[in-house]
């Protein structure tokens, strides 16, 4: 009974060391490997765009919010048709006509953010 979970233990183990080598080479031992020594710039903490200390309730502008909802339309698009594609020759017609829905309502985000100008960035 307990040789079955022999397996598991060694992959905690594996799983342990190796978060351990790379946290290690994260901070500051990786340091002594890179290429070009990081400055004051490079460690700097970068989100968004923005400057990194200023006020956290600040507005963000709404053309942020259209890229990230432009994203997800596409990114969901993606991860659907693939498996569409494999399984259309067994669904038929009424798969092909889901499908259509379904790549319809995402038109309908895409207009919507093309209306907005998201896909303008001054």
């Amino acid at each position: 009974m307990l040789s079955n979970y022999l397996p598991i233990l060694i992959f905690l183990i594996v799983a342990t060391l190796l978060a351990a080598v790379l946290l290690a080479l994260g901070t500051g031992f990786g340091r002594y490997f890179a290429r070009f020594p990081g400055d004051r710039a490079k460690l700097s903490p970068y989100e968004c765009g923005f400057e990194a200390f200023e006020d956290s309730r600040m507005k963000f502008d709404v053309r942020y919010y259209l890229v990230a909802i432009l994203f997800i339309v596409f990114d969901l698009e993606i991860a659907f048709l693939f498996p569409w594609a494999v399984a259309l020759g067994r669904i038929g017609l009424a798969g092909l006509g889901a499908m259509a829905v379904f790549l319809g309502i995402l038109v309908v985000g895409f207009v919507y953010e093309w209306k907005k100008g998201a896909l303008e960035w001054d």
